[in-house]
C-alpha cells in the first residue's frame, strides 16, 4: 500500500494542467484554462482546468476533481494505479506500507489488472530476449538494425524478440505464477488439444508493443522475419477486455506532447513508418495500425489538435483508403491535408533516404488540400471522360457534404468552382443532393433516455429550498473554510470565529438533520478535523479517494464561466471572496427560515392525522412562526 508521506509528496508535486495537457488540448481563459471535454463529443470548450487550485471540471459530463481523479477517469485506473503513474511522471519515489494482503483484498484484483500485468511481464520478457540472449541478438536486433534503427529508438518503442521455442513466454509466465487461463485472455497464448503446455502466440517474431495514451502495454504486434513460412507477415493481438485496435493509434504515447506542440498530427499506416519518422526527429505523428481509420481514433487526435496531414505511399489500395479516412476526419471536423510519397517510398523509407529538415520541408510543402488531392487523382482516371469527370467532381462534393460548418461548406464549394470552372449554384445544388443522400441513409439511432413522466416532471420542477440552501452551506465551507470572520455576541461582544466552525455549529442546533448523504461524509470528516484541531476545507477533500467528493470539490472551487474585465471601463464589482462574512450570515439565515417551515409543515401533517399533544404543537406552530416573521424582519422580505 502506498504510503500516505508518498501521497501527499504526489499531490504536493503534480500539476493538473500538466496532466491534463497531455489529453487534452487547453487554452488560456482568464485565470483558468479551457479545451474540449474528452468525455464527451462537444463543438464549444467546457471543460476548465483552475492552475491556482489545482482542480479541473468537465460542465458537459458533471465530472471533475483532482489530477488523479482526472487520470482514474480518463485511463480506468484504480486509485493506487493512477498515483503510480503520476509519481513515475515526475520522478517520486514509491514508499510502500508493508502489510499482508487479506483473501479479501487478493480477490478485489480482477482479470483486468491481471491483463495489465501479465502484458507488462510480456514486454519485459521481449526486450530481456532481444537484448540478452544470443538468438535474440542475432535474429531480433540484427533485423532492426538492418532497417537502421538506432539503440536510443528501439528502447524508446521497448521493441522486442519472441524465442523459437514454440512455449518459451507460456512457460515463463505459468512459473511466475499467471493462470492458463489468464494468459488465454491476454491472447499472448493458445492452449490447442494437442499442445496442452501452451504455445506463444507470437514465437519467432519481433515485437512492437501497442501502448495505451498514458503508456500501459495493451498489446502487440508481431513481425515474421522468415520468408519462407506461409503464415501472415504482421500479427496482432486479439480483441480483449483491455485492448481494443479501434480505439488505440499506435505511436500517440510517444507522440502525444508533439503533436499538442506542434498543433499538427500526421497520420501513416505502420509501425514502422511511425518509428523511422521518430528517429529522424519527426515525432508527432501515429499509425492506424494497418486497420481502418476509425471515429475512436480520430477522438483520441482531436484531444490534442484539429489538424491532420495524412502521409501514404503511391499505391492504389493506400489512395483507396485516405479517401475514407478523408471523409470520415471531416465528418469529426478536422483540418486536413493529403501527401503521397513518390513511387517506390513510403513514410518509413523516405525518413531513412533524407534528413529531418528535408522531410519536413517535404511534408509542409507537399502535401495538399483534400479537393486538390482527390481531383488528381479522380481526374487522371478519368482522362477526357466527361461522365468520369462529372462523377469526379460528384465524389469531391460528397466529401464536402461530411463538413459540418456551413462556412467552411461554402468555402470549399468555392474552392471547386474555381478549380472546374463550374457554377457555385450547381454546385450547391449537387451539396443539397448529397446532404439528402447522407440523412436518407440507414444509421444505427444511439440510445436516448426515454421522456420523463409526468411525475417525475413535478419532481424536478419541485426544487427543494432546504436542500439547496444546505448544499451552498457545504460549498462555502469548501472554498472559504478557514477564513476569520468578526462577529459579535448577543451582548455585542467580539469575537472571531472562521467559516467552517459557524457553520458546523449551525448545523448542530435543533437536530437538523443533513439532507444528503454526500454532504454528511463531508461535514463528519470536517467534524473530525475540528476533532483534531485541524480545518478541512478544499485542499484536504482533494486527497481523499473519493470521486463524488472530488467532484463536489470541482463544482465548489472552479466556476464555470470568466467575468469580464470591467475594471477597464473603471467598473467596479466585489468579488465573493470579499463579501464571504456577509454571504456566510445571510446563508446560515435563510437555511434557519427554511428549516422552520419545514418543521411548521410537519407539525401541521401530525396535527391532521391527530397524533401527539395538541396544544404543545400549537405552542411549537407559534414559536417557529415568531421565529420565522423575526427573520424575515432582518431579511426585509415583503410579506
Amino acid at each position: 500500500m502506498i504510503s500516505k508521506q508518498t501521497i501527499d509528496k504526489i499531490f504536493s508535486t503534480i500539476r493538473v494542467e500538466e496532466i491534463i495537457g497531455e489529453y487534452v488540448q487547453l487554452k488560456r481563459a482568464g485565470a483558468n484554462l479551457k479545451g474540449l471535454s474528452p468525455f464527451k463529443d462537444e463543438k464549444t470548450p467546457s471543460f476548465v482546468v483552475s492552475p491556482s487550485k489545482q482542480i479541473w471540471k468537465d460542465f458537459s459530463t458533471g465530472k471533475g476533481g483532482t489530477a488523479i481523479s482526472f487520470l482514474m477517469d480518463i485511463e480506468s485506473f484504480t486509485y493506487p494505479e493512477a498515483l503510480r503513474h503520476a509519481a513515475k511522471k515526475y520522478g517520486i519515489e514509491i514508499e510502500e506500507d508493508v502489510y499482508e494482503l487479506t483473501e479479501e483484498q487478493k480477490q478485489a484484483q480482477t482479470d483486468k489488472e491481471l491483463l495489465y500485468k501479465i502484458h507488462e511481464v510480456a514486454n519485459d520478457f521481449f526486450q530481456e530476449n532481444l537484448w540478452n540472449s544470443e538468438e535474440g541478438t542475432m535474429i531480433g536486433l540484427s533485423y532492426f538494425k538492418e532497417r537502421e534503427l538506432h539503440e536510443n529508438i528501439i528502447k524508446k518503442f521497448q521493441l522486442g524478440y519472441s524465442p523459437e521455442k514454440k512455449n518459451a513466454f507460456t512457460e515463463f509466465a505459468i512459473d511466475k505464477g499467471y493462470s492458463k487461463e489468464i494468459l488465454e485472455k491476454s491472447g499472448l497464448s493458445i492452449f490447442p488439444e494437442n499442445a496442452p503446455n501452451g504455445i506463444d502466440r507470437f514465437r519467432e517474431r519481433v515485437i512492437f508493443p501497442i501502448h495505451s495514451f498514458s503508456g500501459r502495454v495493451l498489446g502487440f504486434g508481431a513481425r515474421i522475419l522468415k520468408s519462407n513460412v506461409k503464415t501472415a507477415k504482421y500479427l496482432n493481438s486479439p480483441e480483449t477486455e483491455i485492448y481494443h485496435k479501434s480505439n488505440v493509434l499506435y505511436g500517440l504515447n510517444q507522440g502525444k506532447q508533439a503533436i499538442s506542440r506542434e498543433n499538427l498530427c500526421l497520420l501513416v499506416e505502420g509501425y514502422m513508418d511511425v518509428i523511422s519518422l521518430h528517429q529522424s526527429g519527426i515525432e508527432n505523428v501515429v499509425a492506424s495500425s494497418g486497420t481502418a481509420l476509425t471515429v475512436e481514433q480520430i477522438k483520441l487526435i482531436k484531444r490534442l489538435t484539429e489538424n491532420v496531414t495524412i502521409l501514404f505511399d503511391g499505391d492504389s489500395a493506400g489512395i483507396k483508403a485516405s479517401f475514407r479516412s478523408i471523409d470520415l476526419l471531416l465528418s469529426e471536423g478536422m483540418n486536413i491535408r493529403v501527401l503521397l510519397f513518390p513511387d517506390g517510398d513510403d513514410p518509413d523509407s523516405f525518413a531513412r533516404k533524407h534528413p529531418q529538415e528535408f522531410v519536413e520541408n517535404f511534408i509542409k510543402t507537399e502535401a495538399k488540400d483534400f479537393i486538390d488531392f482527390k481531383a488528381e487523382i479522380l481526374l487522371k482516371e478519368a482522362e477526357n471522360d466527361p461522365i468520369k469527370k462529372a462523377e469526379a467532381i460528384r465524389d469531391i462534393v460528397k466529401s464536402v457534404a461530411f463538413v459540418g460548418n456551413a462556412l467552411k461548406q461554402e468555402i470549399y464549394l468555392k474552392e471547386v468552382s474555381t478549380k472546374f470552372g463550374l457554377s457555385e449554384q450547381s454546385l450547391f445544388n449537387e451539396l443539397n443532393i448529397q446532404k439528402q443522400v447522407k440523412q436518407n441513409q440507414p444509421k444505427i439511432q444511439p440510445k436516448t433516455e426515454v421522456a420523463p413522466k409526468l411525475e417525475v416532471m413535478r419532481e424536478i420542477i419541485s426544487i427543494n429550498p432546504l436542500l439547496i440552501l444546505e448544499e451552498k452551506l457545504v460549498e462555502l465551507m469548501l472554498k472559504y473554510g478557514d477564513i476569520i470572520l468578526d462577529r459579535k455576541d448577543v451582548e455585542n461582544q467580539p469575537y472571531k470565529i472562521t467559516v467552517i466552525e459557524e457553520i458546523i455549529a449551525h448545523f448542530g442546533e435543533d437536530d437538523y438533520e443533513i439532507q444528503s448523504p454526500l454532504n454528511q461524509k463531508i461535514i463528519e470528516e470536517i467534524r473530525l478535523g475540528i476533532a483534531e484541531n485541524e480545518l478541512r476545507s478544499g485542499d484536504f477533500f482533494k486527497t481523499l479517494m473519493d470521486e463524488q467528493i472530488s467532484g463536489k470539490v470541482a463544482d465548489a472551487l472552479v466556476e464555470p464561466y470568466e467575468t469580464s474585465n470591467w475594471q477597464k471601463h473603471n467598473i467596479y464589482f466585489s468579488k465573493e471572496e470579499e463579501l464571504v462574512p456577509q454571504i456566510v450570515e445571510d446563508t446560515i439565515i435563510r437555511h434557519k427560515r427554511e428549516f422552520s417551515v419545514n418543521l411548521i409543515n410537519d407539525i401541521k401533517k401530525s396535527l391532521e392525522n391527530e397524533e401527539g399533544n395538541y396544544e404543545e404543537k400549537i405552542r411549537k406552530i407559534t414559536l417557529l412562526n415568531e421565529l420565522r416573521i423575526k427573520i424575515d424582519e432582518k431579511q426585509h422580505r415583503v410579506l
